[in-house]
């Protein structure tokens, strides 16, 4: 059997099942959706990113999945409430360490705005900075942790997030001051 090359499909450039003007007109709601994104309208970005994403081309689904996601979580923000500050501050401490670290800001912040005595607060707030490369902000708040409660000192020297201030000789002289 002799191969024929006319039979054999030639490919094209236009993504399957597309049109050009369906790509031109998905491009356009993208647009409008990332639109209300950046106006703070997650509600009505979720919706028009949600209605997006079946007839997407291949291009923007992985974007629409990753614009979805950001307007839920936008919209669960404004849904919180903790019973307690510990609660608030296990919220905190999780924003953190998934790498949301506006997020995690904003409720140490939020927690200390409450209760400004919270020692604890302090020191997240610590790690935070520590971990962003705020040294001047972290020394300032490890130090007001560990005025109101002392035993940060001890936990602070022990804490692995603290590993890129550990060069830093006001570092060392807050966890270890010399006694008179």
């Amino acid at each position: 059997m002799a191969y024929d090359r006319k039979k054999e499909a030639i490919p094209s450039s236009k993504p399957v099942g597309h049109s050009a003007t369906g790509v031109g007109q998905a491009f356009q709601h993208y647009q409008a959706a990332v639109q209300l994104l950046q106006q703070g309208k997650y509600d009505k970005a979720l919706a028009a990113f949600e209605k997006l994403l079946p007839a997407a081309p291949l291009e923007l689904r992985e974007r629409c999945k990753m614009y979805i996601s950001t307007c839920q979580r936008q919209m669960d923000k404004h849904n919180l409430t903790f019973l307690t500050p510990e609660e608030h501050y296990d919220y905190a401490i999780s924003q953190l360490n998934t790498g949301y670290y506006e997020e995690a800001r904003e409720q140490f912040s939020a927690i200390l705005a409450a209760y400004p005595e919270a020692d604890y607060a302090l020191y997240g707030l610590a790690i935070l900075d520590a971990i962003t490369g705020r040294t001047q902000d972290c020394l300032k708040s490890l130090a007001q942790a560990i005025e109101l409660n002392p035993r940060n000192r001890l936990q602070a020297r022990a804490d692995n997030d603290f590993q890129s201030m550990a060069d830093d000789p006001r570092f060392t002289e807050l966890l270890y001051p010399e006694v008179p």
